[in-house]
């Protein structure tokens, strides 16, 4: 008899569509050393074992780096390196040795205590990044664990071709795997969209549903299943009516996509003529020409942080400029929006004074950062300066909330184009990302030359919701009527300031008629989503309220 339909809503954190056979994969952890008792373990062979499988894993971790920046993403394969100081990290070294010593346990049995003891600390905050260093850690624990137990293969490297991966969590060294074995789809019972699974997921164009409850013991081997990665639904041994609809969802998105594509390099112009200019968010060369690929107009918005954070001295202008421009080569002649410096916080810098904040989203970052040290801001506008024999350079400044965080960059601006007789100026942009900037538009608008809306933070400091606390992710709503509110008020006080944005919010199809009905001129989205971004503005008639 056949099973019947199962219809189950996750969440989608990789979009795609793929249908296969579902493939379970119960434990990602191979077998661990058996313990050995008290009076037959020797300590220091212990040591030497721990220290011999450390050095292999640090070895590993270099080729796996190297080979995820040669076939997926540059940025992507920084997440081992992450890894590698972790197992540098002198304090773990140290508390591993304790518990050999003080329990006389194997190295394996170490490890997974010790390891268990730090993963659970990060795990039990409610901060996305901290749950993230808790993955990490765990990624890591099971690598030296499976070293120490003499593992050599990968469970996910027999995995049947083009299956529905099923498992509980994904770590970032399994997601690599997934590139060679053209894994259809993956379903997760946990996994942020944040999380390195997701971000590797996404790059590599693999659909993945994550947050299904028990997931293993809904699914067995040898299922067929319908994943909707966009929507995060999956449909379990579907009847043919649900296959023939799904297979028309596949074909329409299809066909969207191809008609999206072949007209991304044309300007998008709404039904009742404006001009929108559809620029690309980038913060590594591969995005930049991903961007030019995709048909941005611009670099809407240049993140710069990479180059600065893990780095034990700070670049010089000169080294930040060849990063910038090789960054940039592929638009060479483009419109380039270059944001300044947004770390601090919980994102320290390991060569300026760091102190500790008991609520980081409400301190230090962005332009408060630099305002303390002022230096760091001369190396970055020398560089940016630089820039503009090759293109058109705008330059943003982050968590504006009073006037004179503008009146700081724009004297330090002024006066270096001064002395070096450079006319003219670039232009100096606010980022609208408080509710402070956004109520207080109209003083800072004498001081710039644009604004652009943050929309992530702006909706985290609007409805004081931390966006990476969990427990309060239903106050985050960046579609909310709050924060479109907050834009028309910026649109009203400043009638003719040119407005962009560059969150999250910019790449959502569903919003688009509203962000323009509100001021916006200028969206930086995702590279892979300017042409249909572009698309729905050719379909959009804006009708601007009275």
């Amino acid at each position: 008899m056949p099973k019947q339909p199962l219809t189950i809503q996750g969440a989608a954190i990789s979009p795609g569509y793929a249908q296969g056979i579902v493939h379970l994969q119960r434990s990602l952890l191979g077998p661990i050393d058996v313990p050995v008792k008290g009076a037959q373990l020797n300590v220091e062979e212990e040591f030497t074992r721990l220290d011999q499988a450390t050095a292999q894993i640090s070895n590993d971790l270099i080729i796996l780096a190297t080979r995820v920046e040669k076939e997926i993403d540059k940025h992507l394969a920084e997440v081992f390196g992450v890894h590698k100081q972790i197992l540098d990290d002198h304090l773990l070294k140290e508390e591993l040795r304790r518990e050999i010593v003080d329990n006389l346990v194997t190295a394996g049995s170490a490890v997974k205590s010790v390891f268990l003891r730090w993963e659970k600390r990060f795990l039990l905050m409610e901060s996305r990044i901290a749950r993230e260093k808790g993955d990490d850690l765990h990624d890591v624990s099971i690598r030296l664990r499976n070293a120490l137990a003499g593992i050599t293969t990968h469970p996910l490297e027999q995995i049947p071709e083009n299956c529905i991966l099923v498992t509980q969590r994904l770590l970032p060294s399994d997601t690599v795997f997934l590139n060679n074995r053209s894994t259809a789809a993956v379903l997760l019972e946990y996994g942020a969209k944040g999380s390195h699974a997701a971000l590797f997921a996404r790059q590599l164009g693999v659909p993945c549903i994550s947050e299904i409850p028990n997931i293993l013991e809904k699914l067995t081997n040898g299922d067929m299943a319908l994943v909707d990665g966009t929507l995060g639904v999956l449909i379990v041994n579907p009847n043919r009516p649900m296959m023939i609809s799904f297979q028309k969802t596949v074909d329409e998105n299809a066909l969207l996509l191809q008609k999206a594509q072949k007209l991304a390099g044309c300007p998008a112009v709404t039904l009742d003529g404006m001009l929108i200019s559809v620029n690309a968010n980038v913060g590594c060369h591969e995005d930049t020409s991903k961007a030019l690929k995709n048909g941005a107009d611009g670099i809407g918005l240049y993140r710069i942080e990479q180059f600065y954070i893990g780095r034990t001295l700070p670049p010089t202008s000169d080294e930040l400029l060849d990063e910038m421009r090789h960054t940039l080569s592929s638009m060479k002649g483009n419109s380039v929006c270059v944001r300044l410096l947004d770390v601090g916080a919980d994102k320290p810098l390991p060569f300026v004074g760091f102190m500790a904040e008991t609520n980081p989203a409400l301190g230090r970052r962005g332009i408060r950062l630099l305002r303390e040290y002022p230096e760091l801001l001369y190396t970055q506008i020398k560089a940016i300066i630089s820039l503009m024999s090759d293109y058109e350079v705008q330059i943003l400044v982050p968590m504006v909330a009073l006037p004179e965080d503008i009146l700081l960059v724009k004297k330090m601006l002024n006066t270096f184009c001064i002395e070096h007789n450079i006319s003219p100026l670039p232009k100096l942009g606010a980022m609208i990302e408080t509710p402070a900037a956004a109520l207080s538009a109209s003083t800072i608008a004498p001081h710039v030359d644009f604004m652009s809306f943050g929309s992530n933070d702006l909706t985290q400091y609007a409805f004081a919701a931390d966006r990476e606390n969990a427990s309060v992710e239903t106050y985050y709503n960046d579609d909310s009527a709050v924060i479109f509110r907050m834009m028309e008020i910026v649109h009203s006080d400043v009638p003719d300031m040119p407005l962009s944005i560059c969150g999250e919010l910019a790449g959502s199809k569903e919003h688009i008629r509203r962000l323009l009905q509100c001021g916006i001129t200028s969206l930086s989205v995702a590279a892979p989503l300017v042409p249909l971004i572009k698309e729905t503005i050719r379909k959009t008639k804006v009708d601007l309220p009275r």
